[in-house]
């Protein structure tokens, strides 16, 4: 098979501490940038199936460890961030658009319901893959169906049903990327919704740590209790570990002080995972996704000396990279 064609951009060695929210980590082998859903489909069928693919939105709830991404990772383009409004209280949005532009297009359509998405910091297709949610709402209550790219390029429309949703899990399957979602709310009065979306900025600003290096929640939260409680009674309000520290303002929040690499981020976490297990006996699982390769590993699963690439990109010979704009950052 020769080189993978792609009408958008492709970068190799592509930077992702630029835009992770951590801002810390190793590259992509790979950072692939599709024009279109047609264009990611047409670039997954030929790609071998050897190649790892991971989709990354704004890498709001993610860990890149030290030794990069092997594969490709599938960032999706602006112009797969549109949102619209449908009838039936219907908002439909491309996988790359922000929980707030669900929620802004929502209120100012007069549909009510979708106001916690203004709380969930990611995309909408990260949102759909994780079953993201807040302030006792998730999306799988509001799901109506989504569009997958499937790791063989083939394009699926999936009924919510079919996500099999538990707590901040889906069955999607690993190496398809969520290019289109349709939500569904209720008929609302705009002042209250757009009141109802004040009250969740105003919520997130004083208790979670909006405006440092962080990845967002830390553990998904046991039955019965909450992550950040069984933290705090652990003792591991403010603990740090090189430049990596938990939040003083909330313990289910890891930040970046400036300088931690990913391995001091992830050894913070496992260190409060195990003084909690010790205090309460109970095991915090990661919400946050850990991805890649640490650094003593890198090298050992790069694909790319003995697999069909270099890609070839519009406009560039065979080998040559690109480096593509700037996106939902």
């Amino acid at each position: 098979m020769g080189p993978v064609a792609l009408r958008g951009t492709i970068e190799k060695d592509g930077a992702l501490a630029d835009f992770i929210w951590f801002r810390t980590g190793g590259p992509a082998e790979w950072l692939v940038r599709p024009k279109d859903v047609d264009d990611l489909a047409a670039f997954l069928r030929e790609l071998d199936p050897a190649v790892p693919v991971l989709p990354v939105g704004v890498g709001s709830n993610l860990i890149v460890r030290d030794g990069g991404v092997p594969g490709v990772v599938v960032r999706l383009p602006k112009a797969m961030a549109q949102v619209g409004v449908e009838p039936g209280n219907r908002i439909r949005a491309g996988g790359g658009a922000m929980g707030i532009t669900v929620a802004s297009k929502a209120r100012d359509a007069g549909i009510a319901g979708l106001e916690f998405l203004r709380g969930i910091p990611g995309t909408a297709g990260g949102a759909v893959r994780m079953n993201a949610g807040a302030y006792g709402r998730e999306v799988a209550d509001v799901l109506v169906e989504a569009t997958l790219v499937l790791r063989d390029g083939s394009i699926e429309t999936w009924r919510r049903e079919r996500f099999g949703y538990t707590y901040r899990h889906s069955e999607v399957p690993a190496g398809a990327v969520v290019v289109e979602a349709v939500f569904e709310g209720v008929p609302g009065e705009r002042a209250a919704i757009a009141a109802e979306m004040d009250r969740i900025a105003e919520e997130r600003e004083a208790s979670q740590p909006l405006r440092s290096r962080t990845g967002g929640s830390t553990f998904k939260n046991p039955p019965g209790t909450k992550a950040w409680k069984l933290i705090d009674e652990a003792g591991c309000r403010g603990l740090t570990i090189g430049d990596a520290q938990v939040s003083e303002k909330h313990c289910n929040f890891l930040l970046n002080l400036g300088k931690a690499n990913a391995a001091d981020i992830e050894a913070l976490g496992e260190e409060v995972r195990r003084r909690v297990r010790q205090a309460s006996g109970v095991e915090l699982e990661w919400e946050i996704q850990r991805v890649g390769m640490f650094a003593d590993d890198a090298g050992k699963e790069r694909v790319g000396e003995h697999l069909p690439l270099p890609f070839r990109g519009e406009g560039r010979g065979e080998g040559e990279s690109a480096t593509g704009g700037a996106f939902n950052d």
